[in-house]
């Protein structure tokens, strides 16, 4: 073991990091419309992407392989020792294969070429060297080129690796553009899990409706609203006109602003006297997620979920968390 200061170990960490950043950077400003090219026949097939890889590019495949799925496009990830060995049957001609290959020389990988090209099956090659075998015999090639690994002893596949991975992401971004992937989409194929949760959750699906809504009409006193927000549990009061119109909230903040205005009358006061008057509210049909983002940023605990002015609906953080939202 050889003797280093940690200041020369920690210099060390941030140089690679430092040299696998230039080296998206880089990657970044060579990049063409081949991967625009490449993102429309992704988004245009009709089977599913075959994303291949051996060794490291394998588990980054992997990965890519993953974060196309989660996005709405079918793929699997074909290991590609294991596809010559009987593996190669789950490839169809509507699919598209998507080679990995920092070298694309590896003879695992060049070896499956030509049954792509003879079913039909379009093929996209992400690798470093764009005279290989796997660059000149792909329909679209995306250039992963890099001059240095930022590995201490320039053997192991870092930099590549890492650039392998930013690409396939890029390529993953494109074609959520182009299908219009919203976030509610996007839930659908994370059901499960605080994602599917925090994504698919309704503040209809939580808030408290019925009996359970605190309403108080105007021209009540303070005193009997108080009877009112202590039987709902919500330490707060929906304050209406004689329409059902929301015109205000009371919370405890409002009676202790109110006492120290005018003392022991605060009870007697009526209610549109100590409300306020522009209480926040949300649409029932709102994610729960974004109830939690606007308690969070007002610093509030309870919403009022409204409908053509009407209060249908009360909300409390306490509720999020125990749905595993907040």
């Amino acid at each position: 073991m050889t003797n280093h200061t940690d200041n020369e170990l920690l210099n060390s960490a941030r140089e690679l990091m430092r040299t696998e950043a230039n080296e998206i950077l880089s990657a970044s400003e060579r990049l063409s419309t081949d991967i625009v090219k490449a993102a429309r026949l992704i988004y245009d097939c009709r089977g599913r992407v075959v994303v291949v890889g051996l060794g490291k590019s394998g588990h980054v495949g992997r990965k890519i392989s993953a974060t196309l799925a989660s996005l709405g496009t079918p793929s699997f990830f074909l290991h590609a020792a294991e596809a010559s060995h009987g593996d190669l049957g789950m490839v169809r001609r509507e699919d598209i294969g998507l080679f990995i290959s920092n070298s694309g020389s590896s003879s695992e990988v060049v070896a499956l070429l030509p049954h792509f090209r003879r079913i039909g099956a379009k093929m996209i090659a992400i690798t470093g060297v764009m005279s290989s075998p796997l660059a000149e015999h792909s329909d679209i090639v995306l250039n992963a080129h890099v001059d240095s690994e930022g590995d201490p002893l320039q053997l192991a596949p870092m930099s590549s690796t890492t650039l392998e991975l930013v690409m396939g992401d890029a390529l993953a971004a494109i074609v959520t553009i182009l299908r219009g992937l919203r976030r509610e989409d996007f839930a659908m194929f994370h059901p499960g899990g605080a994602l599917g949760r925090k994504l698919l959750t309704r503040v209809r699906d939580v808030m408290g409706t019925g009996e359970r809504l605190p309403l108080v009409r105007e021209g009540m006193s303070v005193k009997d609203a108080l009877f009112v927000i202590t039987s709902k549990g919500y330490g707060t009061a929906c304050v209406v006109d004689e329409a059902g119109k929301l015109t205000g909230i009371f919370t405890d903040g409002d009676l202790r602003r109110l006492m120290e205005r005018v003392g022991n009358g605060a009870f007697e006061s009526l209610i549109e006297d100590a409300m306020t008057k522009t209480p926040k509210t949300i649409t029932p049909d709102s994610l729960a997620v974004d109830a939690v983002r606007i308690m969070e940023h007002n610093e509030i605990s309870v919403l009022i979920a409204v409908e053509a002015g009407r209060p249908i609906g009360i909300i409390h953080i306490h509720e999020l968390l125990r749905a595993g939202i907040a």
